[in-house]
């Protein structure tokens, strides 16, 4: 019996861009791939960790897995890697993500407003199905990147000491909502 091989230069092509820019996450690269208000935003949330944390290393570690999942999921959608089940899964984190960042503004603008729980609920809810869609396209190590990110910036305390209005990241929740809000009027997000 003649056994096909079944190669395909294609998926060759796009693991080796995976590989390529999962090992390549850095600021130039970042500026090739993410638009400048996205780079301000990560910025931001790579000031909050590292001061919320008082470790660089983990703060960077936080923010680089970030843009690997972010540039491998857009290396997915460029290559056409989504059924058309996962790209409804797409659809809702989508939803999701711009529930989030709606909510974050809103929190942000209007004083005592702020919730940790459903801060910290929609943010858990787009981990999930983020993790749904990309279950079998990525690595268990790229699902731990998934986890790392969500559960570092879903933790209720973290996000208590983003919203305090006078707190020490004030200046860096300002900066991140006008972000969110000119990634939503441009219709990015």
């Amino acid at each position: 019996m003649v056994r096909m091989e079944s190669f395909s230069s294609k998926d060759m092509a796009m693991q080796a861009q995976k590989k390529i820019l999962s090992h390549m996450a850095n600021k130039s690269v970042v500026h090739m791939f993410i638009d400048d208000t996205s780079s301000e935003i990560l910025d931001e949330l790579y000031r909050v960790s590292k001061e919320y944390s008082g470790n660089r290393s983990e703060a960077q570690k936080v923010v680089k897995d970030l843009i690997k999942i972010a540039v491998k999921i857009g290396v997915l959608f460029r290559h056409n890697r989504f059924s058309p089940e996962e790209l409804s899964l797409a659809q809702d984190f989508k939803k999701k993500l711009h529930q989030g960042a709606m909510t974050a503004i809103s929190f942000y603008e209007v004083e005592f407003t702020f919730d940790k729980t459903v801060m910290s609920e929609i943010l858990t809810g787009c981990r999930d199905l983020l993790l749904k869609l990309v279950d079998s396209h990525l690595t268990p190590k790229s699902h731990g990147r998934i986890n790392h990110v969500f559960n570092h910036y879903s933790d209720p305390e973290l996000l208590t000491q983003l919203y305090n209005p006078d707190g020490p990241f004030k200046p860096n929740l300002t900066k991140i909502c006008t972000g969110l809000n000119r990634l939503l009027e441009e219709g990015t997000l």
